[in-house]
């Protein structure tokens, strides 16, 4: 099956688009310069997804609360099915992202994507966690004990 794209490919492409902002997942949308008809199958629709989770890791799992996902699901006209799920209230992000999941299941159309989108939200991703942990450094405070006297 050469050409196809594994399932780890689509989870870190949805990964990288999921936690990219809106306007610049649009901006760059934009510059793709394409516009395929599609047919909205499911959504654009707003929700809760509860979350789980674990103290330590390892305990029992407990309901820690909700978070505010928006998912779609478009049909293009060749067939392709593409899926999202973000998080946040952002419905034109959600539908970008599945239409851009539906075009990269055509190999050439994944590469496009991957260079021309991905590629760079995933830097943009990169240098804002890293400015976010140089700015978390920076406040970094280590405590110390002295012992004093004969204790």
């Amino acid at each position: 099956m050469a050409g196809q794209v594994t399932g780890n490919q689509r989870q870190e492409r949805l990964s990288v688009l999921a936690r990219a902002s809106g306007s610049e997942l649009a901006e760059l949308w934009q510059r793709l310069g394409i516009d395929p008809a599609c047919e909205i199958v499911r959504g654009p629709e707003t929700g809760l997804v509860a979350l789980r989770g674990r103290i330590g890791g390892g305990g029992a799992p407990f309901n820690f609360g909700e978070a505010t996902v928006t998912r779609a699901t478009v049909r293009l006209e060749n067939g392709a099915v593409g899926h999202s799920v973000a998080l946040g209230r952002d419905r034109r992000k959600a539908k970008l992202i599945a239409i851009l999941d539906a075009l990269s299941q055509d190999p050439a159309m994944a590469v496009r994507v991957d260079t021309e989108i991905v590629q760079p939200l995933l830097e943009s991703l990169v240098a804002r966690d890293e400015k976010r942990r140089a700015e978390t450094a920076a406040t970094r405070v280590d405590f110390f004990t002295m012992v004093r006297g004969e204790d």
